[in-house]
């Protein structure tokens, strides 16, 4: 595999068009974290999924692990699947914790990952689910919406 940035360009196109699989999975993930932690969470639309994978794949360091990660995934297949669990699992976990950002949502996106996945399942080859699982917790995660992530973090040290 050759990630140039002709091909990059191509992956952020991907998943750009993968919206109408990974809103609503986004949505669904959201709804029923929003029951287990009783809060209101707000949905994501296909316009603001957009804005955001373009904002991901506009930075090169990111879009270039990115891109990487998802054409491992879309080509990644394992006879009878199960014997392939650990590889498409730790691969979706990376890029939901990739496309999240650095620290605290890159562990918040791996988390989400989990629970995403066992309710997806794409046909295709064995890493299809675990990458719409991995786009939905990724973004999911870096989108507003999240009740605390409003506002300053009350833990905010300032100094005048």
């Amino acid at each position: 595999m050759e990630l140039t940035p002709e091909a990059v360009e191509r992956e952020a196109e991907w998943v750009r068009n993968r919206g109408d699989a990974v809103v609503p999975l986004i949505n669904d993930t959201r709804a029923r974290l929003g029951e287990l932690f009783e809060t209101d969470v707000d949905e994501v639309t296909p316009a603001a999924y957009r804005e955001e994978v373009d904002a991901v794949f506009a930075d090169g360091e990111v879009a270039v692990n990115v891109a990487g990660f998802v054409r491992i995934l879309r080509e990644l297949d394992v006879e009878g699947d199960y014997p392939g669990f650990v590889v498409d699992e730790i691969l979706g976990r990376e890029l939901a914790a990739t496309v999240a950002g650095g620290h605290p949502l890159s562990l918040l996106a791996q988390a989400t990952f989990h629970f995403a996945d066992v309710r997806t399942h794409t046909e295709g080859r064995a890493g299809a689910d675990d990458l719409d699982a991995a786009l939905a917790a990724g973004f999911q995660t870096r989108l507003p919406g999240w009740s605390w992530r409003d506002g300053d973090s009350p833990f905010a040290v300032r100094r005048d």
